[in-house]
């Protein structure tokens, strides 16, 4: 009998003939963890939980994807302009894709997204759930918006931690795709306390040219070394391209 994937030591994030990004990243996620990604708008948040998202159901690994940003269709474009075929992993069932959207002028045109979910045992389900991006939820949900209102963020916030730590006991890994834009520190700081792997993407120009770095402040749980700073760029027709890893004393 083959081992539970949700028991093994990483999620391989794949396509070790196509690019260079499970290797970057220590052969993988670890299991039953809780990743945290944070880079503001236009850092290639939505391309790498996109990457991730396609090795990890390359590799079988099942995937629940949900994203406030691109409904289904547009995702599906996006990926391909990218020589990620997303609807194959749709086809086969290893990639399960919710759209919420979020950020409407209208409050009570908001959908409770948050409460949701974590009523929804079926999304909670696969090996790895991607959120994409989980601070819109923080920002608009109007269910965070009403207990934040009544000075109640604290304890909403150690809920959501306490149910995300009951679903990672499974081997679930959950990923968190933020940006700090219009968050207090106190908001985040609680998800970046607890999380096993926390990164952050910063984007420098230069002339003509951008260099996008990940940093990586904590990776417990790594398969091999991973580097304190991996750089990448994003190209048309090819996805995540590693551009170089250096070691950097901290």
């Amino acid at each position: 009998m083959g081992t539970n994937p949700r028991f093994q030591h990483l999620y391989s994030l794949g396509l070790a003939g196509q690019d260079q990004v499970n290797r970057a990243f220590g052969g993988g996620l670890p299991t039953g963890s809780i990743v945290l990604v944070e880079g503001r708008h236009g850092t290639g948040k939505s391309t790498l939980a996109g990457r991730f998202a396609y090795g990890l159901c390359e590799q079988s690994h099942s995937v629940t994807y949900l994203s406030t940003e691109r409904g289904f269709r547009q995702f599906l474009n996006t990926m391909q302009s990218l020589s990620y075929n997303m609807q194959k992993s749709a086809l086969r069932r290893d990639l399960l894709y919710l759209f919420g959207e979020l950020g409407r002028d209208r409050a009570d045109e908001q959908p409770e997204l948050l409460s949701r979910l974590q009523a929804s045992s079926q999304l909670w389900n696969s090996d790895v759930i991607v959120f994409d991006t989980f601070s819109d939820i923080l920002l608009y949900d109007p269910t965070v918006e009403s207990v934040v209102a009544n000075s109640g963020e604290r304890r909403i916030i150690h809920r959501l931690i306490r149910f995300f730590r009951q679903i990672i006991a499974t081997g679930t890994t959950i990923v968190l795709f933020v940006s700090p834009s219009g968050l207090a520190d106190q908001t985040l700081d609680p998800f970046r306390a607890i999380a096993d792997v926390l990164l952050d993407i910063s984007v420098t120009n230069t002339a003509n040219n951008q260099r996008r770095v990940i940093n990586v402040q904590r990776f417990a749980g790594m398969g091999h070394q991973v580097d304190n700073r991996i750089g990448f760029s994003i190209r048309p027709a090819t996805g995540i391209v590693i551009e170089y890893r250096s070691v950097v004393s901290r």
